[in-house]
């Protein structure tokens, strides 16, 4: 029995007469004169069913009914009272809306993050001013969904944006993820210097945050160590690659610890990243993975050492499959080395695995 395809909302042809005179609406999307409004919520409006169908996709779907209530003012509304229940309610949606578009972005799905990053920075605006420090994530993560579709002229101007608005912070992490996603879109123009003074700058403000050892600090030294093999600088690739796996193992190995002594079963649901976050961590950890593999000194330690933490991830994420996969490859690079200090817990995770099958 074939599957019901997906219902993406529905539009219906805005009706002239019964606006305001002199009132236009705007699509939600590409701010063009609409033509089409929701027919569930009927206060959000579209130039075409395409528009549409994206922004259902994207985001509406799950802030339809909520937009209701602040596109349609009634005399409560317009009180204090109701003007701080919009402010709000607007601050949920601003957090809901940042939530999905991270996840999208990353899943890869930069097409389907832009109508959830245009409300958060939309709504953001109405909240906190156009000029508010508040407005850095929003303007982030635009920016971001725009570097992933290629339109790195925006994704700069929005960046841009940010910068002034951040120069009014005193938040670490607010600069250093400004700073992250300056590197990265220096990467990608191909401007690889502005990107290593960027993802420096991005290390240590994460460092001054966290701490040097941390897994977002180290994230900055993948990031920076993926423009130096851009560079052809291999031992240094190497070294900030090492640096990377070695605190992601410790990370791990004390997450798995932790895991196997709370739990009667260690094999149960327990899942210390959601998704967006585990696809990251795993992306980063194959991409090192496949540097060593393909790399013609063939450190074994390394490769045990990344496929390791692959097998741990994938096992709190509850894939068995992918788990043994990667424990596998583990197991055989520590075996190549004699007494190599990670084969009897490589073993011990493949034995947990084999329990729990």
């Amino acid at each position: 029995m074939e599957a019901s395809p997906r219902v993406l909302g529905k539009a219906s042809k805005i009706i002239s007469l019964a606006l305001p005179k002199g009132t236009e609406k705007l699509c939600e999307l590409c701010q063009k004169t609409a033509h089409l409004q929701c027919t569930k919520c009927r206060v959000t409006f579209y130039c075409d069913a395409e528009h549409q169908q994206a922004d259902w996709v994207g985001i509406h779907e799950r802030i339809c009914q909520m937009l209701v209530t602040i596109r349609s003012p009634t005399v409560l509304s317009l009180q204090q009272a109701g003007c701080i229940q919009s402010q709000l309610l607007k601050a949920e949606l601003i957090e809901m809306c940042r939530l999905v578009a991270q996840s999208k972005l990353s899943e890869g799905k930069h097409q389907e993050a832009l109508p959830a990053a245009q409300f958060c920075l939309r709504c953001s605006k109405d909240v906190h001013g156009p000029r508010s420090v508040q407005m850095v994530p929003a303007y982030l993560l635009l920016a971001e969904a725009n570097m992933g579709m290629g339109n790195l002229a925006w994704a700069a101007e929005l960046l841009s944006q940010a910068e002034w608005a951040a120069l009014k912070s005193s938040d670490h992490m607010v600069h250093q993820r400004l700073h992250r996603c300056l590197g990265r879109l220096h990467t990608t123009t191909g401007n690889l210097e502005a990107a290593l003074f960027n993802f420096a700058n991005d290390i240590y403000f994460a460092s001054e945050e966290y701490g040097l050892d941390s897994t977002v600090t180290r994230g900055g030294y993948f990031l920076m160590a993926n423009v130096y093999a851009k560079l052809g600088r291999l031992p240094i690739v190497r070294s900030f690659y090492s640096e990377v796996a070695q605190t992601w193992h410790c990370h791990l190995t004390k997450l798995l610890n932790t895991h196997v002594q709370n739990v009667q079963s260690p094999y149960t649901e327990m899942e210390p990243y959601d998704e967006a976050q585990r696809v990251e961590v795993d992306e980063m950890l194959r991409t090192m993975l496949e540097f060593e593999q393909n790399d013609s000194r063939k450190d074994s330690a390394q490769i045990a050492l990344v496929a390791h933490c692959l097998a741990i991830l994938w096992f709190l994420a509850g894939d068995s499959l992918k788990a043994l996969g990667f424990g596998n490859t583990a197991l055989q690079a520590s075996q190549l080395i004699p007494n190599h200090d990670l084969t009897e817990p490589i073993q011990g995770l493949l034995q947990l695995l084999h329990t729990a099958r």
